[in-house]
């Protein structure tokens, strides 16, 4: 596995800085936010070639201010623009992956409604994905949708193209369930994890390692091994530390210490 981090959490104002400082701290991978113009998208991959870091996935930018299960048809086409957008950055930048929230239940958002209709959006997308091999990988967060991991595949499953796939998120799903379950039930379609850490008896997020962080990483780490994950594990969270290299250096030590968990 590799080590990965969020383009916004790494310290400087450049791209040329933060990709710098992604292989200072000894990150091998940057997930990158939605960008929106050809010039920032060569932006970002020149000077992720020029630190040495590669990029291998996309955080969607709209989906929450315009989710695809909006009531509003303007609302969802504005949503598809972004994924449109998202998956251009994914091609310019060498990603094989955008990660996406498909959909927000709401008050006048029924869960029912917000799965059929956050499907035939995806729809629309899927030709120009599977065009140009890239995942759409749908993640797990606070969006009231896809409560079990049961729904979590079942929804991907109903799409029936290897090109819709899973974005897990390990922090995210300790408050409702299990990681590792979660991992073994998700299998295959696993493409992409989300690493942060989330204390119980707080009821807040943590650092990885922190103590009184809920999470098992031992278990997580053979749950990852059993269904043949292989791939970029990227920290989402700003890790233990007055100073950004006490931060950096935190989530990359702690990464480190997650990994040789298992031999």
């Amino acid at each position: 596995m590799r080590k990965g981090i969020y383009y916004s959490l790494l310290p400087g104002t450049t791209p040329e800085e933060k990709f710098a400082a992604a292989a200072k701290y000894g990150f091998q991978c940057v997930e990158v936010p939605t960008l929106t113009t050809d010039g920032d998208r060569k932006l970002y991959a020149d000077a992720a070639k020029a630190a040495g870091i590669k990029i291998p996935s996309v955080m969607n930018q709209l989906h929450w201010q315009c989710p695809l299960s909006d009531p509003s048809a303007d609302v969802r086409a504005k949503s598809v623009e972004g994924m449109f957008h998202s998956l251009e950055t994914a091609r310019v930048c060498g990603a094989d992956t955008v990660l996406l929230v498909p959909a927000v239940v709401t008050p006048n958002v029924p869960y029912e409604r917000a799965w059929e209709v956050s499907q035939n959006e995806i729809n629309k997308l899927l030709p120009a994905y599977e065009e140009n091999k890239i995942y759409i990988a749908i993640e797990n967060v606070g969006n009231r949708f896809l409560l079990s991991p049961t729904d979590f595949v079942n929804y991907i499953d109903e799409f029936d193209s290897r090109w819709v796939a899973g974005y897990f998120d390990v922090g995210n799903i300790v408050k409702t369930g299990f990681p590792e379950q979660w991992i073994t039930t998700i299998g295959s379609r696993l493409k992409k994890i989300h690493v942060k850490g989330f204390d119980l008896k707080r009821m807040v997020f943590c650092s990885l390692l922190e103590e009184g962080c809920s999470i098992d990483w031992t278990a997580v780490m053979y749950a990852l091994r059993a269904v043949g994950y292989d791939d970029v594990m990227t920290g989402e969270l700003k890790g233990l530390g007055e100073t950004p290299d006490e931060c950096m250096t935190n989530i990359s030590t702690d990464m480190d210490k997650i990994f040789a968990l298992i031999k």
